[in-house]
């Protein structure tokens, strides 16, 4: 325990790059102080008893946090430690060359008396600065490892967020596959097996990406790519789709999903209602420093003042762009003409190369 109470900085001088340059510092302004007061001293008398005072301050310190930092706090045995350190510093002064106080005392105190009291006075100043400063390095160090871990708890609460909305978002598209997908199991089995593997095919790619933090333009396109397949087998010719984006824009950093909400409320309130069906387009393009990708539909659209209630893909949406990208990015949507919708991604552009 006292071991550990002495590793956890409970001592004086516990970082000798910046506390050994401070304490001899102050030893010389103390020094000069004590010359100007007394001009009957010496400057190196009493840069050599200040530096003896103050090393044996820090000495007697320490030793007395060994000893006693299960008992008594770190100001208490600062102010034990100071007697002691004004007498061991004194005679440590004159066995380095300096005048020796305590025998001067002795034989004229009405001499040295008022030396010795300047001494103490400063000392215990000084003694106090070191206090004030050792328990600001103290908090300061305190509050640094509070911030840290309250910024790891923050991302900690961010990813299962992440994680957390992610996860509504999956059965959201597997529950209207299969859906699909038992529909036509009984009608036309051959088209059954087929929209089979390119549910199989999505769910091979789909797992290891959904998985992680952030994936690229492209793998996200190549998901959306079977949605649309699968889409595209149970509306036939109600349902044409096309990419087009540049090749220079397809490693570009995009978290995962955020993509295929955006295709998927097209399907379902624009092209699915259309009697006629529609069309489906993404497109991405780099503006300065950001990345658009839009999602243009010519189905029958929807009431745009409630656009945010319109299924849970584009809640969705714009809660994983709050939390990954702040006021940086944003979910707009606007009407196309002569109908059906536009949703534009726009967040900040990074490349994944």
């Amino acid at each position: 325990m006292k071991k550990d109470s002495l590793r956890q900085h409970d001592i004086m001088f516990c970082n000798w790059r910046t506390d050994l340059p401070l304490m001899l510092g102050v030893n010389l302004v103390i020094a000069l102080l004590l010359t100007l007061i007394d001009e009957r001293t010496t400057f190196i008398d009493n840069l050599i008893i200040s530096n003896c005072i103050g090393f044996s301050i820090w000495a007697v310190n320490s030793i007395l946090g060994y000893l006693l930092a299960d008992k008594i706090t770190w100001p208490w045995r600062m102010a034990l430690a100071l007697p002691i350190s004004l007498l061991l510093g004194f005679k440590l002064g004159a066995i380095f060359g300096a005048s020796d106080v305590l025998a001067i005392l002795l034989r004229t105190p009405e001499f040295a008396w008022r030396w010795v009291a300047i001494a103490v006075l400063v000392s215990t100043c000084a003694s106090a600065f070191f206090i004030v400063l050792f328990y600001a390095q103290k908090y300061r160090a305190q509050l640094e490892v509070e911030r840290r871990l309250a910024a790891e708890a923050q991302q900690a609460e961010t990813a299962a967020q992440l994680a957390m909305l992610q996860a509504q978002i999956e059965p959201h598209f597997l529950f209207n596959t299969l859906a699909n997908l038992q529909s036509l199991i009984a009608s036309d089995p051959a088209m059954a097996q087929t929209m089979l593997n390119h549910l199989n095919d999505y769910l091979r790619a789909s797992l290891k990406r959904t998985r992680q933090a952030a994936t690229t333009l492209a793998e996200e396109l190549d998901l959306v790519g079977a949605l649309l397949a699968i889409q595209r087998i149970r509306l036939g010719e109600r349902l044409h789709y096309a990419i087009h984006v540049p090749d220079e824009l397809r490693q570009a950093k995009l978290p995962p999903l955020l993509l295929q909400p955006l295709v998927e409320n097209a399907l379902e309130h624009g092209i699915e209602p259309a009697i006629a069906g529609g069309r489906v387009e993404i497109a991405a393009q780099r503006d300065g420093a950001k990345l658009r990708i839009r999602v243009v539909d010519t189905g029958l659209g929807f009431n745009l003042n409630q656009a945010g209630e319109v299924g849970i893909g584009l809640a969705n949406v714009r809660a994983r762009l709050s939390k990954l990208y702040g006021v940086d990015a944003e979910l707009v949507l606007s009407p196309n003409q002569p109908h059906g919708v536009m949703a534009e991604l726009i967040f900040p552009y990074e490349s994944m190369e």
